[in-house]
């Protein structure tokens, strides 16, 4: 932890980051590291016991509005406030420099630092991470939009602790300085425009993963987009060790020093400085689909350069089972199979998600809170992998009319559990019925997982009833 002085501070937003950052900032008030904190809750925010709890501890908040008033060291943005907001400008106006949290936590404790990014495959990848590096022996904790906050695991860090963060778009636009290890750019495509205004924007807010790299640390990038192509092309010529990583089917030239790639008889390789290290066949893994190769490619690359000797990565990979809320299976009725995709928010990740089952077998249930995204690459591969789709929600009739029209069998249902008693009808012995669906949830939940956990129980239900 550094001892340098952050003065007076000013957090944005009274959601969990904010008042994490809060909570730390008191705590650094003894040594006079922090003259004061102040939290502006934003426009929508009202007193709550946590926020109480804050006022209680000594920091001034601010609720009801998005005005900052006073003089600042720091701001600190919470990731839901966008660079693009009249509250982010605020904020910015009234303080010396504004950072996000993620910024702050490693400012204070930069060492073994490791990031992973990328629209789609970040939890997977992070949380094999995380365990590739315990299974070599190291101390790891995995951090950010993951869940567990970087700032928190700061203040309880344990000596020789990686921290393998987990970052968003939003959490990576306000980094400066952040200089991870290793950093792992999964895939970019369109989503939370909303918030970048741009896909140049949301792209270059990904690739500040890279900027404070050097020679002596590994930039892990997919080679399937031409987003993270153009991301690695730029990191080359900085001087970065580049590790591409490569899609199903393809393999490195001969002359590139790092890779991570499929072989033609489905083993898993890594290549660092041009050594190749043989890791296991994919048919071993327990995480399916083309995606989850890429994951475990990605997270085998990051552990072993970090010492992690191969024999360990092998025994890890081979451990580890798929995640909630991420192609979960969830039961079986009359020789129809369950899997709960719920994480799969955006069009991407439903067609990677179909790659994990075979051509025709699939009954896909569609919909939700629609995010106006184009449809048409999504629509074609659901035509061309499902047996049927069950659109529902918000977005339902827009994601029909589109599978529709890319040649594809569509049914219509109101909300998720007509949707899957539309699917169960549907299906054939030997199809899947897989909710992955393309939208966020807040037409009908709190969230994907409150969506997945329901998908589940009504599951449940109905292999309990089946087997009565």
């Amino acid at each position: 932890m550094t001892d340098g002085k952050l003065g007076d501070v000013c957090v944005l937003g009274l959601g969990k980051t904010g008042e994490a950052v809060a909570e730390y900032l008191l705590a650094q008030r003894d040594d006079g590291r922090v003259s004061s904190v102040t939290v502006v809750g934003g426009a929508k925010s009202a007193p709550s016991d946590e926020s109480l709890a804050l006022e209680h501890e000594g920091a001034k908040v601010v609720y009801g509005t998005e005005d900052v008033e006073g003089d600042f060291d720091l701001a600190i943005a919470s990731p839901g406030i966008s660079d693009f907001s009249d509250f982010y400008a605020n904020g910015k106006a009234a303080s010396k420099e504004i950072i996000g949290e993620p910024e702050l936590a490693w400012r204070e404790s930069p060492e073994r630092w490791v990031g992973i990014t990328g629209t789609n495959g970040k939890t997977t990848t992070t949380t094999l991470a995380r365990d590739l590096l315990r299974a070599g022996g190291l101390a790891a904790e995995a951090v950010g939009n993951i869940g567990t906050m970087a700032i928190g695991e700061v203040a309880r860090r344990a000596p020789g602790e990686w921290l393998v963060a987990e970052l968003s778009s939003f959490q990576l636009a306000g980094t400066v300085e952040l200089h991870p290890h290793v950093g792992v750019l999964l895939n970019v495509t369109p989503d939370h425009l909303y918030w970048h205004k741009t896909m140049e924007n949301y792209a270059a807010a990904k690739e500040r993963l890279f900027r404070n790299m050097d020679a002596g640390d590994l930039a892990v990038i997919s080679d399937g987009d031409s987003w993270c192509r153009d991301i690695a092309a730029r990191c080359e010529a900085r001087g970065l060790r580049v590790c591409h990583l490569l899609a199903a089917g393809e393999a490195p030239e001969a002359t590139t020093a790092n890779a991570a790639w499929e072989r033609t008889d489905g083993m898993l390789v890594v290549r660092l400085d041009g050594n190749d290290v043989e890791l296991v066949n994919k048919g071993e893994l327990s995480i399916a689909g083309e995606h989850n190769v890429e994951n475990a490619l990605a997270a085998s690359a990051l552990a072993l350069a970090c010492g992690v000797d191969a024999v360990d990565v092998r025994a890890g990979l081979l451990a580890f089972s798929p995640l909630e809320h991420r192609i979960e299976p969830c039961g079986e009725l009359a020789g129809v199979r369950f899997v709960n995709d719920s994480k799969a928010t955006n069009t991407d990740a439903v067609s990677k998600a179909l790659t994990a089952f075979e051509p025709g077998r699939v009954v896909i249930l569609l919909g939700g809170h629609d995010k106006g995204t184009d449809l048409s690459e999504m629509a074609a591969d659901v035509a061309r992998h499902a047996h049927i789709a069950v659109c529902f929600g918000e977005a339902g009739e827009r994601i029909a009319e589109a599978v529709e029209a890319a040649g594809g069998a569509v049914v219509r249902a109101e909300h998720l559990e007509q949707a899957l008693d539309a699917g169960i009808e549907a299906a054939r012995p030997g199809d899947t019925v897989l909710l992955s669906p393309a939208c966020s949830s807040f037409d009908e939940f709190s969230g994907f997982e409150e969506r997945g956990r329901a998908f589940k129980s009504l599951v449940a239900d109905r292999i309990a009833k089946g087997s009565n």
